[in-house]
């Protein structure tokens, strides 16, 4: 045990709620078991293994520890969230050891990450000849990390509204604030994952209305929807680029996904005018419809017009997988020119709505920024002047202020020292500096020697479990994770 404040951390309670999570791993582990079994593939003996390891250490933790009190606070809060996304990572790697892909400890590990935390980032150069199920497993994980294990974890266990359930709902859901759509966070926990699943099952049943067959387009659902982007092909989407039809509904839905989903329900039981009044969602469409103006304008002026379709669906879907941190790609966007990659490089930065499946640091974020530096350039004239920064029509305290400014800097500084250490192992600068960027965005794109056509397995070892850190540092909105390496954490 732990002194902090007045009491003990409640370890022995973390790990109880760590072997139910574990155990809920498991049983997502089943899906893609079980599609082993259906199309005869061997990797399911390795699935079966994962599944008893995950299941029977999960069963010791939750049966075999009795917490003399099963109350967590704040701190628990905190260590349970960051500590889940690594357990999750650690189990969901060993299909990619004990499967045909034969991956290392760091291959798979770094795949695994990327899959839970929807970075979409991957060291496996073809997977074409794998099996089914581990397919399936790399789309599932993106698709349980979407809307967060933690939270799925709320929906699923009621008695957890009562134990930390409000601190690992603001550790886990993005955002600068995080407003209940339901009176207790069991009740939102479900009303999101709810809308989640009838967005993925819609998705899929356009996908099979096209040229995908069940299979790819519950894994495009999966990849789509959580704007992981993982694929059923080593083409990815492009092995579809020559499907309209495709193109649009995956453009469609990965705006979606872009989306704060509480603001979804709210625009659903009460109407689109509330979706309309949000002033993160008319940004976010402000700024996909500014790029799309001048991502056709430099294609053009760069010589690269050829159809219809390459100054309107490409260049808007383009667009949208960046911002959302999908990172799907149907083109190659570096010939495009060094303009347009400036360009992406800022929508990485940007990312959606906060409340949303994407990454990045978040629309309302910038607007925050924006508007407190308006106000900051206004006092310089009116010293006395009260200019609260106000994010739709609600005035934010100067605290959430501090903590979003504070929180732009260290995710600038996460980049920077990502990026040095990469360089330290002999990746080229440009690359090194866009891998550690889309890895804390969670984006997956990659630049130069991890670009179009290549991949992650380039990157030493070092340089795959530092990228790691990353993408979980990122997907927890940077808090969560950093606060555990603080002394004030630890101590009274």
């Amino acid at each position: 045990m732990i002194r902090t404040d007045r009491r003990l951390i409640n370890l022995p309670m973390v790990a109880r709620v760590v072997g139910w999570l574990m155990m809920i791993e498991s049983i997502f582990m089943c899906a893609p078991l079980v599609t082993c079994i259906i199309y005869g593939e061997s990797d399911a003996l390795g699935f079966a293994i994962a599944v008893a390891l995950t299941a029977g250490l999960g069963a010791a933790f939750n049966f075999c520890l009795h917490p003399s009190r099963t109350d967590m606070g704040k701190r628990e809060g905190f260590l349970l969230t960051a500590l889940v996304w690594v357990i999750f990572s650690l189990f969901g790697m060993i299909p990619f050891i004990l499967s045909h892909a034969h991956l290392s400890v760091s291959d798979a590990f770094f795949e695994a990450m990327s899959g839970f935390t929807t970075t979409g980032a991957t060291v496996m150069s073809t997977i074409d000849h794998f099996s089914h199920g581990l397919i399936l497993w790399r789309c599932l994980m993106q698709w349980i990390g979407g809307m967060g294990i933690i939270l799925f974890t709320l929906a699923v266990i009621p008695m957890l509204n009562h134990s930390g359930g409000v601190q690992m709902f603001n550790s886990e859901v993005t955002g600068i604030t995080h407003d209940k759509i339901r009176p207790r966070i069991s009740q939102t926990a479900k009303s999101l994952w709810l809308m989640y699943i009838i967005l993925t099952v819609l998705l899929a049943v356009l996908l099979v209305l096209g040229p995908m067959d069940l299979f790819e387009a519950i894994c495009h659902a999966f990849g789509t929807i959580s704007t992981g982007g993982f694929s059923s092909q080593d083409a990815g989407i492009s092995a579809w680029d020559n499907s309209l039809y495709i193109k649009i509904v995956v453009t469609v839905f990965m705006f979606l996904g872009g989306v704060n989903f509480g603001a979804m329900i709210m625009a659903v039981t009460r109407g689109p005018r509330t979706l309309a009044r949000n002033e993160a969602f008319n940004t976010y469409l402000e700024v996909i419809g500014l790029t799309f103006v001048i991502f056709v304008i430099a294609i053009i002026a760069g010589g690269h017009f050829r159809t219809w379709e390459d100054i309107t669906i490409n260049p808007l879907f383009m667009i949208i997988s960046t911002i959302t941190s999908t990172g799907y790609a149907i083109v190659d966007f570096e010939s495009w020119g060094t303009f347009t990659l400036v360009l992406v490089f800022v929508l990485m930065f940007f990312g959606a709505c906060a409340g949303s499946t994407s990454g990045g640091a978040k629309i309302d974020r910038i607007l925050f920024l924006v508007k407190n530096t308006r106000n900051e350039l206004d006092r310089c004239v009116h010293p006395n002047t009260i200019m609260p920064v106000t994010l739709s029509g609600k005035v934010m305290s100067p605290e959430t202020v501090n903590k979003v400014i504070a929180f732009l800097c260290i995710y600038m500084l996460l980049i920077l020292v990502g990026g040095i250490v990469l360089t330290a192992f002999g990746i080229p600068l440009i690359d090194a500096f866009f891998s550690a960027f889309s890895c804390v965005g969670n984006t997956g794109l990659g630049a130069g020697v991890t670009g179009y056509g290549s991949n992650y397995d380039v990157i030493p070892n070092v340089g795959k479990w530092t990228l790691s850190f990353l993408m979980l540092v990122g997907r927890l909105e940077i808090y969560t994770v950093l606060i555990l390496f603080t002394k004030a954490f630890w101590r009274r």
